[in-house]
């Protein structure tokens, strides 16, 4: 078992080169990406129907899960993405949908502005700079996800969904006795379920 120190130090070194074929991936298949994701659906998560989803507006090379989002919100489910508000804290999550304004927040990622009504999400889709078949996730070190799904799972029945491009897919990720796994993985290609060979 690895300590927490060299746990920290592998996740540094991954989330460079998760990053640069991240950022490949993007270039090459941006402009469907988002389109791809409507078209496969969330039909492989069960009925949705009235249930708040959780989506993000993407951040440098992310996948744009907004068309997604827009599908959702036109099918009678209930849209929101991710606030931050302090490190160390689970996200907070404020009801939006693609079109409604937004204010630059943390990193200058677009948020809904205060004073938006604070929800708590029945499924999440989950950014990340990799995944593997076992269903963890690579983010970005600041573990607001993990606290959030943590927070979340002692609440009620949740599902995560890690969003991304089929490339960033390794063999496994690095992870830490905190690191909270997914339920489902969705890519340009269609969903994975973790556990499941492909």
């Amino acid at each position: 078992m690895k300590d927490d120190r060299s746990i920290s130090d592998a996740k540094k070194l991954a989330r460079k080169a998760a990053g640069d074929v991240r950022k490949a991936a993007h270039e090459l298949l941006k402009a469907d990406a988002g389109r791809s994701l409507v078209d496969h659906g969330l039909g492989f998560a069960g009925d949705l129907a009235g249930k708040t989803v959780s989506g993000f507006i993407p951040y440098l090379s992310e996948i744009d899960t907004r068309p997604l989002l827009g599908q959702l919100g036109a099918r009678g489910c209930r849209t929101c993405v991710p606030v931050v508000i302090e490190n160390n804290t689970p996200l907070e999550f404020r009801t939006w949908a693609p079109g409604e304004p937004t204010v630059p927040g943390r990193w200058g990622i677009p948020v809904p502005p205060d004073g938006t009504p604070v929800v708590d999400p029945d499924v999440l889709l989950v950014p990340m700079l990799a995944f593997d078949i076992s269903g963890y996730r690579l983010g970005y070190g600041g573990g607001f996800y993990d606290r959030t799904l943590e927070k979340l799972r002692a609440m009620k029945p949740v599902i995560a969904i890690g969003v991304a491009y089929s490339a960033q897919q390794v063999d496994a990720v690095v992870r830490g006795d905190h690191d909270q796994p997914l339920d489902w993985i969705l890519t340009e290609k269609g969903p994975l379920k973790p556990g499941k060979p492909i």
